[in-house]
Order: structure tokens, then sequence, then C-alpha cells
């Protein structure tokens, strides 16, 4: 297996390079278990952000990173966007994602509870990384129907075309590989 190497926020990871098709791969970013790599992106994500009233992310991976961010800057709740209701929920919104890291169509909701509590706040979304975008344009759906106002879309690592967009913030660029390891063009 082939390793890409990456300082993140101050902390050095070998990301495994994982097929996606037979001629794309793509370096595997989890942050789940990894604690001191989670704090210190919270950390670094948080100096760029701007003021917000809530914060919000998909299910699942971003779930470590939201929390942590919301322990550092002192805020009592933050928002999921969950893939699947849950009985608990007071009612739903609902959106459909397709992902790169996960096969076919998905679902994204949000809690009509949360929306409320949403309604006319700045809202920040973070997610660990941002690629194809489709999942950032399920959670901007989900706060836009909820009357929320995003203020910034976040994520620790923008890939492949993301890199180049100009309405994320990000702290490391994470390019797309060929099968034998080598960068993209």
């Amino acid at each position: 297996m082939n390793y890409y190497p990456m300082t993140i926020a101050g902390v050095k990871r070998e990301l495994p390079l994982c097929p996606v098709t037979n001629d794309l791969y793509i370096g595997a970013f989890v942050i789940f278990g990894d604690q001191e790599l989670t704090c210190a992106c919270a950390d670094a994500l948080l100096k760029k952000a701007p003021e917000y009233d809530y914060l919000i992310t998909a299910e699942a991976k971003g779930i470590p990173l939201i929390h942590e961010m919301a322990r550092q800057h002192g805020d009592k709740k933050y928002f999921l966007a969950r893939k699947k209701p849950k009985l608990y929920m007071t009612g739903v919104f609902e959106v459909t994602v397709r992902s790169i890291t996960t096969e076919g169509e998905q679902k994204l909701y949000l809690d009509t509870a949360d929306a409320e509590l949403m309604k006319g706040k700045r809202i920040l979304i973070v997610d660990d990384v941002i690629s194809t975008g489709e999942s950032l344009l399920a959670i901007e759906q989900l706060v836009e129907k909820a009357g929320g106002n995003i203020i910034g879309k976040m994520c620790i690592l923008a890939e492949g075309d993301a890199i180049d967009r100009e309405d994320i913030t990000y702290l490391e660029p994470l390019p797309l590989f060929n099968p034998d390891g080598t960068i993209k063009e």
C-alpha cells in the first residue's frame, strides 16, 4: 500500500491511498480515534473561523471535529445532519446527497427542533474533508431550508477540485492520486 505524508495543524500523518475507481485513488483521512489530530485541527480552524452562533456538520466523520471545536469555543450546542431520522426527532427536513466515499445515493436529515434554533442565526458549516462538495451542498440546503444564515464553510482538507474553491476555508490541500501513488495532474 502507498501512503501520502502530510503535516496537518502541525501534526504529521501518513494517509493510506485507497482506490475509488481503477484509475483514481484518494488519501484516506480519518480523525476517528486520533485525539491529537482532532484537537489540533479544531484549534487551527477556530483561529480562522468567522463569528458564528452554531456549528453544523454531516454525520459521521465530522462529529469528532465539530465536538472538539464546540468544546474549545465554549459552545453549548452544535447540529448534526443525520443519515437517518431518529425516533426522538420532532420532525425532519431531508435532502439527497452523493459522496465520493459513500457508495450510492444517501439522504441527510435535520431535526425540525434544531431547525427552529437555527432560524435567523449565523451558521458555520464544518467537515473533515470537502471533495466533490456534494455533502457540503446538502448541508447548505438543510441550513437554508431551516432559515439559517451560512456565514462560512470550513474543513480540514480540501481534496481535488475543492482546492480551487474560493467559498471554503481549509487547513491543507489533499491531491488526488494515480494507482502508483503519484499525484494526478
